[in-house]
C-alpha cells in the first residue's frame, strides 16, 4: 500500500490519538487525513475501503495520516457520535501542521468512509467557518454525513460522492438526500455493497482519477 508504513500519536481532547503514517515512494508532496468507519461497529483505520483510499493518496505522491477515533485501538476516550471526533481531528490537523512544516503549502485532502464521512465534512466546515486552510479535496464514500451531523456543513462543488448500489447499512436513497441537499453529483458502483466487496479496485481507480483530475 505504501513505501513505508509507520505509526505516529498525536494528542486530541480525550488523550492520545493513534494513527498510522503511510508513505509514498517519492519525498510527499502533500498529505491526506483518511478517518474510518463506526468504532462501535468494528470500524478502525486498517478497514479495507480506507486503505484503499491511502492507496489512492499515496499513488498521488501524499503522505497518508490513518487515525483511529476515541476508543479503539491504542486511541483514548470513548465514542463521542462525531463531536469528540471532529474535534481531535482539528487538533491533528494543526498539530501535524507544525510537526511536518515542510509542506505549509503542498496539497492536502480529508476523506472518509460511513461513519468518517461525517467528521470529515464537518471538520472541513469547521476549518471553513475559521478561515483556516481547507483540504483541496473532499472524498466521501457510503455517505453517511447527516447521521452524525451536529452542524452545518458546507462541502466544495467538486466534493466526490461514491456509493454503493446495494448499500444495505447506508442506504443509497440516504446518500442521495445528501448530494441532493447540496446540489452534488454521486457516483454509484453497480450492485456493490456498504464495504465495496469486489468493487474496491473499481473504487481505487475512480478516487485515483478524481485526485489526479484535481491535481492533488
Amino acid at each position: 500500500m505504501s513505501e513505508r508504513l509507520d505509526t505516529i500519536q498525536f494528542s486530541g481532547a480525550a488523550g492520545v490519538i493513534d494513527c498510522a503514517l503511510d508513505w509514498p515512494i517519492d519525498t510527499p508532496r502533500g498529505w491526506a487525513l483518511i478517518l474510518h468507519p463506526h468504532p462501535l461497529h468494528g470500524g478502525a483505520r486498517d478497514n479495507k475501503v480506507v486503505t484503499t483510499l491511502s492507496r489512492c493518496a499515496t499513488q498521488q505522491g501524499l503522505l497518508v495520516v490513518r487515525p483511529d477515533f476515541r476508543g479503539v485501538g491504542l486511541s483514548a476516550g470513548q465514542f463521542d457520535q462525531s463531536r469528540g471526533e471532529t474535534v481531535d481531528m482539528l487538533a491533528l490537523i494543526e498539530q501535524f501542521s507544525n510537526r511536518f512544516a515542510q509542506w505549509p503549502d503542498g496539497p492536502w485532502l480529508v476523506a472518509g468512509f460511513s461513519f468518517g464521512t461525517s467528521v470529515a465534512a464537518q471538520v472541513h466546515a469547521e476549518l471553513a467557518d475559521a478561515g483556516a486552510a481547507s483540504p483541496r479535496a473532499l472524498v466521501l464514500a457510503g455517505t453517511a454525513v447527516n447521521r452524525f451531523r451536529f452542524r452545518q456543513v458546507q462541502p466544495p462543488a467538486d466534493t466526490l460522492l461514491v456509493h454503493g448500489e446495494l448499500d444495505d447499512v447506508v442506504p443509497l436513497s440516504e446518500g442521495m438526500e445528501f448530494a441532493r441537499e447540496h446540489q452534488l453529483p454521486m457516483v454509484v458502483l453497480p450492485q456493490a455493497g456498504h464495504f465495496f466487496h469486489g468493487k474496491l479496485i473499481q473504487l481505487r481507480e475512480l478516487v485515483s482519477r478524481h485526485l489526479a483530475g484535481l491535481g492533488t
